[in-house]
């Protein structure tokens, strides 16, 4: 059937339960009274309805040659009027009256969240016109448009935040906290005004945004049905000829009648079949509230029982975006004075690399200047005036024009092609004074997904990529997957997809134009992030909304708990009907009692599939607010600096003069004990025990706090070197000495920073 039922079936299946239960009470109370043949006549009335219905459903059933278990019901009822049961008759209809109201609510119910996707969909919008605000249908909206949202609606197109706004996404993301965003940040239709009204420029039609997307998505996983819901059937259509022949044979051995109606009276499987798209549905739905769109019942029942996982790299295990990982300054400049220049420079334009280098330098605090004179090499690099500065910015070969290259330039530059990164090249003042590294960072969140996939029953994990080699394979050992393809073209991962099915059912992640084959050709194509009109989107099973790849581990989790609750439904319901139909056979379970047995299965049953709809056992909400999240963020974003700082220091402290080292080593050492070591004690103090609260368990953030000691340790010996070479300065064995611990400290703040960032990154979603 229909993952979504429609409407008229429901008031249809209400209005019989109406009509069933009112005549079986009247009919019964005429009964009292004496009235014998009225109340017959009563109780037909609330018969026949449902006889109609079942003879309506039986030969449509068997017109489109679909399982016809609305038969055994019809004989039931049928049967017991016949053999003058006509209370019996009644109460049978009363319970399939019952059982098809029970599973219309619980299809309702367990689509809540997929039909809201729908009922959701902004009808008209507010256009300013003519020096006014207009109100125009959806369908008018044109990419440039200006549009106001007011408090409570809904986002009518993609597009542009002219205003700081408040925003509830959870219709698109599952995020149950209002989002604030700043003005020019991108805007996807669907989501809802939290906060006071604001402006917009439209982006796009609302046919072509993000919200119009999904709907079609929601109404074509709506149309679809499960294998289970098919499995089930063949099961029902076994069982028919079973309980005819049991029947039978009580009728023909013991010649009552009476044990024959009451096996077909406990055969009926109408509401027990029913619970299995029940249960499917509720998975879809659950999965829909958490910002995973699964298309049909089949995508969720094969992403249950896949084993072997493809992976496209960038974009999916990687940010797919630009950001500065490392700052390199030459003598008599900081990071922060290198990221300052760049990213004020950078303002001017709109290439990837500018604007990672100048959301870097807010995420930092720092205050950019405005440029003038600016001009544009495309490909090539900027050169601009920012305070008084001559100022050169992007590849070896431009800034080298104005600049006298450094030898060390050369050098970094190929280090970097080795680690797969790229690089900004910053001259000032006809002087080389610093690079920006630049990398396609590894998602938070991926190394924790990659965990809960091998918890939840993934063996073989491939990354394919484009990229070279070397990168792929570095990329591939840190984060442990199985094989790495480098390399492949968009056919090459086609092919080794096709490969991989012979032997096991496959899934594949990707999120660009360039995967739509490959996820169309995986037994489960998943798209990231996607906004549901792309082709990645039209291609893939499952549509992530959430640009959060342990959502698909959450997804295999919700898909695996409702194809074992579906099965459950179908093994329980068919043996518990299994087991009546034997002892009304033996005729200890008259049709009356039989009636209202088999009610009773059908109810738990569906109870049972209404289950998958709940989070498992495992679930467990947010334990941090996206505030919270953001603010321990951007904490880690200030200490950028500082970790920079470290960096510096190690590289040039053996370098430096004695007396040069000792007084840096003593500003450095203050900065961190102002700094550094401040927030460390405040996170010993206050947030890890809070964190720890919320966490349970007799110690969960040990390691991290083991962390902390060691950059105590660190930093105390530093304080001591320069402490003690204070009137002297460095020596040699001093400077190689604190060299070595600057670089430990590096790296050990580098991963404690990336540990805490990835926890919080967790415990944020809810």
């Amino acid at each position: 059937m229909a993952l979504q039922e429609p409407r008229y079936h429901r008031w249809l299946n209400t209005g019989l339960l109406a009509i069933s239960a009112g005549t079986l009470a009247a009919g019964s109370l005429l009964y009292g009274f004496g009235s014998v043949a009225l109340a017959r006549s009563v109780w037909l009335i609330g018969v026949l309805p449902v006889l109609i219905t079942l003879s309506a459903s039986t030969v449509s059933a068997a017109w489109h040659r679909k399982a016809g278990v609305d038969v055994l019901a019809l004989l039931a009822i049928g049967f017991a009027w016949w053999l003058g049961e006509h209370f019996a008759a009644a109460v049978i209809s009363l319970m399939l009256a019952s059982g098809c109201a029970l599973e219309s609510y619980a299809q309702a119910r367990a689509a809540r969240e997929m039909s809201a996707l729908l009922r959701h969909a902004p009808r008209e919008a507010s256009r300013y016109e003519n020096g006014e605000w207009r109100p125009v249908p959806v369908d008018l909206i044109r990419a440039g448009d200006r549009l106001l949202v007011r408090t409570g609606e809904v986002v009518p197109a993609d597009g542009t935040l002219i205003l700081a706004a408040d925003l509830d996404e959870s219709t698109l993301t599952g995020e149950a906290m209002p989002q604030r965003r700043a003005p020019g940040e991108p805007l996807r239709s669907g989501v809802v005004n939290a906060g006071a009204p604001f402006e917009m420029l439209a982006g796009a039609t609302a046919a072509q945004s993000t919200y119009a997307g999904i709907v079609h998505l929601v109404t074509q996983a709506q149309q679809s049905r499960s294998p289970s819901s098919r499995l089930a059937d063949r099961y029902a259509l076994l069982l028919v000829p079973l309980a005819l022949a049991l029947a039978g044979a009580a009728w023909l051995i013991t010649g009552d009648a009476r044990r024959a109606l009451a096996v077909l009276v406990v055969a009926t499987p109408c509401p027990l079949i029913l619970a299995v798209p029940v249960a499917i549905v509720c998975g879809m739905s659950r999965s829909a509230s958490r910002g995973i769109l699964v298309k049909s019942g089949a995508a969720l029942e094969r992403l249950a029982q896949g084993r072997v996982l493809f992976f496209d790299k960038t974009g999916t295990l990687t940010t797919g975006q630009a950001r500065v990982s490392a700052i390199e300054a030459a003598p008599g400049h900081t990071p922060s004075d290198v990221l300052r220049l760049a990213a004020s420079l950078a303002q001017a334009s709109v290439h990837v690399s500018s604007r990672a280098l100048v959301a870097t330098a807010r995420e930092r605090g720092l205050a950019l200047a405005l440029p003038a004179k600016v001009s544009e090499e495309p490909g090539a690099g900027l050169s601009g005036i920012v305070d008084g500065h001559t100022v050169a910015m992007g590849s070896l070969a431009h800034v080298a024009r104005t600049t006298a290259p450094k030898p060390w330039s050369t050098a970094l530059l190929r280090r970097l092609g080795h680690e797969g990164a790229s690089a900004v090249f910053l001259g000032v003042d006809g002087a080389m004074c610093g690079v920006l590294q630049l990398a396609d960072q590894i998602r938070l969140d991926t190394p924790r997904a990659l965990r809960l996939l091998r918890q939840a029953g993934i063996r073989r994990m491939v990354m394919l990529t484009g990229d070279r080699d070397d990168v792929a394979q570095m990329t591939g050992a840190m984060l442990g997957v199985t094989e790495v393809h480098a390399q492949q073209t968009p056919a090459q991962k086609l092919a080794a997809i096709r490969e991989a099915q012979r032997h096991d059912i496959v899934i594949m992640v990707g999120d660009g134009v360039n995967d739509a084959p490959a996820l169309a050709a995986a037994d489960v194509g998943v798209a990231m992030g996607a906004a549901g009109a792309a082709a990645p989107a039209q291609a893939a099973d499952v549509v992530l909304l959430v640009d959060r790849l342990d959502r698909l581990a959450e997804a295999i989790q919700i898909a695996r708990r409702a194809r074992r609750i579906a099965v459950q439904s179908v093994v329980a319901g068919m043996a518990l009907s299994l087991a009546a139909m034997i002892v009304a056979a033996a005729g200890y379970l008259p049709p009356l009692a039989g009636a209202i047995l088999q009610e009773l299965i059908d109810v738990a049953v569906i109870l049972n599939a209404l289950r998958a709809r709940k989070p498992g056992p495992g679930w467990r909400p947010a334990q941090i607010t996206p505030a919270e999240a953001t603010k321990l963020k951007t904490e880690h974003s200030e200490l950028g600096q500082v970790l920079g700082q470290v960096r510096l220091m190690a590289d040039r402290v053996a370098s430096l003069p004695g007396g040069v080292a000792a007084v840096e080593l003593a500003q450095l050492n203050q900065a961190l004990r102002r700094q550094l070591l401040a927030h460390e004690l405040h996170d010993d103090a206050d947030l890890y025990p809070e964190l720890a609260q919320r966490l349970g368990g007799e110690d969960p953030l040990a390691a991290l706090s083991g962390g902390h000691r060691e950059i105590f340790h660190l930093a105390g010996m530093l304080e001591r070197i320069a402490a003690d070479r204070a009137e002297d300065g460095l020596d040699l064995e001093s400077a190689q000495e604190a060299q070595r611990l600057l670089y430990e400290l590096n790296a050990i703040l580098r991963l404690h920073f990336a540990q805490e960032d990835e926890l919080y990154h967790a415990l944020g979603d809810a």
